[in-house]
């Protein structure tokens, strides 16, 4: 989602494989595929995996005399009889010629026909009943082909076939490539930002892996932090931290004190922590993971966690603290990346943010328009990510400075950079969703219904529809149907927000009691009185129950039930109110731009 963003796995951390004796069949991932177009890094908060070597040949290259009779047979006149894949030395060859096409930088297309004839050819020769890992692995490498090009769909619908191919019963080989499969197979579904099927392939894969290698091994741990990082991205914070928890327990056993590998996992469950809520305990791993740093002698690694303790400090009201921890990273990245590397940027609009908190507007704004300077003319390098990703939090400053245009064409330009990236959805949900808030402040209701159904769009298909974003850009939605006057829209949108905030959130929470509020004046508008006093009545006593009657919503919402009380006491011929009344009874004194004020802060947080 929008504004986490998760440590990267150090270097140094072994590759997520099993480890056999014998040839293992590694995944090729979708980053190992070089040629145009070229699959660019995700900047989402679940990172993409190193490349992984290209599977071992296990087959050599068939001699001339055993192919065809010819000592120079031309490989493309073999490609076009269909009975020379029935030969048991084509397949190997095949597949060895598509490596090398995508080394040569020829093209995927023709690297694909050889691996799809590859596996036609495995297909074939298999002997009856027996899994051919040969064809698994020849599968593995169509798909990488097919996300190289931008076609996954038919990678997932090639790595589904994969998995079905080894069993796991039969050895360590066959684990592996099954193993292999459930995470390229859920590294693909992470793509097309279908985040659920993504974490439910992963599960799967390292169930396969505890299955062969044992709870404790360190390549087990790799694995668990793996999926914790997916699950960050769904923000699913609970069950990120029972993986992030097994990973630190298992390099607590296997590595030595302060290693690499236990700084990555202290800062990703810094992250979670952070997440959650939990301030003090995500600055305490913080802390320690820059120990670990500094013990390896890793310079920009302790700046970058310096500006996590920064964030931390901000989150305290530790001003001062802040701004120490700041500077300190802005020093290393000045010296170490130079004066405009988008690192430098990132702290410019760290320090931006803090100074507007501390009522330094003058000092705010020349740290954006720094930052500005640094993303209009990236350095060599700089990725479309890391420039959108500044620009989306930028803008939320300037949100700040009320100036929603000029936050609007910072999205939009954000927006621009990341729509035809590949593994973006969540940033894309995120910055369609405010860019629907950003709509509605400046009265542009009808774009701004679109900017929501877009980010409600990609939300439901990568399996957010359950999170508490999720309920809060429905009610959003709403509120922009209201506007436009498509009331019964509305109100199914305010009554599926209702549901999934009061079970992410629980009844009591601001956003849940917000969505009570609108229902029940989108209830009255219907026509169903009696409905929007039963939700007004139960507002009512969890307010004095549970909240307290001290909150100021609590007068006005007392004030709407007598309304609607004493209207349901009459008869129903009385003149209907216009909704904006029933939902913010000072409208009528109010101007357009404080009537967004309210009603921006019945849902969405920017």
């Amino acid at each position: 989602m929008p504004g986490l963003v998760s440590v990267k796995s150090p270097a140094e951390a072994p590759p997520l494989r099993i480890a056999v004796p014998d040839e293992p069949h590694t995944p090729i991932r979708p980053e190992s595929i070089r040629s145009e177009p070229t699959i660019p890094k995700s900047s989402s908060p679940a990172p993409r995996r190193p490349p992984s070597p290209s599977p071992s040949n296990s087959r050599a290259k068939p001699s001339p005399d055993r192919s065809s009779g010819k000592k120079k047979s031309p490989p493309e006149k073999n490609l076009l009889d269909e009975s020379s894949l029935d030969n048991p030395d084509l397949g190997p060859f095949l597949l060895k010629l598509a490596r090398d096409t995508i080394a040569s930088g020829e093209g995927p297309n023709k690297a694909l026909d050889y691996a799809l004839r590859a596996a036609k050819s495995f297909e074939r020769c298999a002997v009856e009943g027996e899994p051919s890992l040969d064809l698994a692995m020849s599968l593995h490498v169509v798909a990488a082909i097919y996300c190289s090009l931008g076609r996954f769909e038919e990678a997932v619908s090639v790595l589904e076939r994969a998995i079905k191919v080894p069993e796991v019963s039969r050895g360590a080989d066959h684990a592996l490539a099954a193993f292999s499969g459930y995470m390229q197979l859920g590294d693909t579904h992470s793509m097309l930002g279908q985040l659920d099927r993504s974490i439910d392939c992963y599960k799967e894969g390292l169930k396969v892996q505890m299955e062969a290698l044992g709870d404790n091994d360190p390549r087990v741990a790799e694995t668990c932090r793996y999926l914790a990082e997916a699950h960050v991205q769904a923000m699913q914070f609970d069950e990120a931290e029972i993986m992030c928890k097994n990973t630190l327990e298992i390099h607590r056993v296997h590595s030595p004190p302060a290693s690499l590998e236990e700084a990555a996992d202290r800062r990703l469950m810094a992250l979670i922590c952070e997440a959650k809520g939990d301030y003090e305990s995500a600055l305490e791993h913080l802390v320690l993971a820059s120990m670990s740093m500094i013990a390896n002698g890793q310079e920009n690694e302790v700046a970058a966690i310096d500006v996590s303790i920064g964030n931390i400090y901000l989150a305290l009201a530790r001003f001062d603290e802040a701004v120490f921890a700041y500077q300190k990273a802005l020093t290393v990245f000045k010296s170490s990346k130079g004066d405009n590397h988008p690192s430098v940027a990132s702290v410019f609009v760290r320090l931006a943010d803090l100074y507007y908190k501390t009522g330094k507007l003058r000092e705010s704004r020349s740290y954006c328009e720094n930052a500005l300077r640094i993303y209009a003319k990236p350095v060599p390098g700089t990725t479309a990510e890391e420039i959108a990703s500044g620009m989306a939090e930028i803008s939320a400053i300037y949100e700040m400075f009320n100036e929603p245009e000029e936050a609007l064409k910072l999205l939009q330009k954000a927006m621009k950079l990341l729509e035809d990236k590949p593994g973006q959805h969540s940033t894309i949900s995120g910055i369609k969703a405010r860019m629907g808030v950003m709509f509605y402040m400046v009265g542009r209701y009808e774009e701004s219904q679109s900017s929501f159904e877009s980010a409600v769009a990609i939300l439901r298909a990568s399996g957010e529809r359950k999170s508490a974003f999720f309920g809060v850009v429905l009610n959003q939605m709403g509120l922009a149907c209201v506007q436009l006057f498509k009331i019964d829209e509305a109100a199914e949108l305010f009554e599926e927000a209702r549901e999934i905030l009061e079970q992410e959130c629980g009844p009591c929470h601001q956003d849940t009691l917000g969505v009570y509020s609108n229902l029940a004046a989108t209830y009255d508008a219907m026509g169903r009185v009696e409905d929007a006093i039963k939700i007004l009545e139960y507002v009512l006593k969890l307010r004095e129950e549970k909240l307290g009657t001290a909150n100021p919503d609590f007068d006005d919402e007392k004030k709407r039930l007598a309304e609607l009380l004493k209207a349901a006491g009459r008869s129903r011929n009385k003149k209907a109110k216009s909704l904006e009344t029933l939902i913010d009874p000072n409208s009528n004194t109010r101007t357009k731009k404080e009537t967004s004020k309210k009603w921006s802060a019945f849902g969405f947080r920017s």
